[in-house]
């Protein structure tokens, strides 16, 4: 059996309510939970930090989740640094969403850039905390290119793995990411 769906993804903030205003007031996401939390942490042996945990909800029932640390030692060493284009969480919303976070975005001076990727249209914003998020929208044909990438992909795969480069994106317009 497959997993149902995401439960949340989590990332680390230097300031809850920096984060709260990107995510609820810019994007649209709702506070569903914050959690103040007392544990043992990884690199921390015998000390117990104190913690608080948020989560933005998704209309699935998932989440974005944040902690932010109380102790600047342990702050400093689970801080998020800014990620590359390439390591970023990626949101499915309408074009009518798509269109509304954009304007958003845009009056708040934080989309960062747009990508038509052929098989979706994107566009991307870096959180407060360094995390790129990618607001994505399938296109009416979505159905028909997930039809075709199951029936080619392990072979496609197959393929990468023994040097075979060709690309196989023929619908993407030539933008950069």
């Amino acid at each position: 059996m497959l997993p149902s769906r995401l439960h949340h993804h989590s990332y680390v903030c230097a300031d809850h309510e920096e984060t709260r205003h990107f995510y609820e007031d810019i994007i649209g996401l709702p506070l569903r939970a914050t959690w103040v939390e007392r544990a043992e942490l990884e690199g921390f042996p015998g000390r117990f930090e104190t913690f608080c945990h948020t989560f933005y909800g998704l209309e699935d029932g998932s989440a974005l989740s944040f902690f932010q640390f109380a102790n600047p030692e342990v702050a400093r060493e689970f801080k998020a640094h800014r990620q590359t284009p390439f390591v970023h969480v990626a949101l499915s919303v309408s074009t009518a969403a798509q269109e509304e976070i954009k304007k958003r975005l845009s009056d708040a001076h934080a989309l960062a850039f747009e990508v038509d990727h052929g098989i979706f249209r994107s566009i991307y914003a870096h959180d407060p905390n360094g995390l790129l998020v990618e607001f994505a929208c399938d296109p009416p044909n979505v159905a028909e290119l997930n039809a075709m990438q199951n029936a080619t992909a392990r072979e496609t795969l197959r393929r990468w793995q023994a040097g075979d480069r060709t690309t196989n994106n023929d619908i993407r317009p030539g933008k950069r990411l």
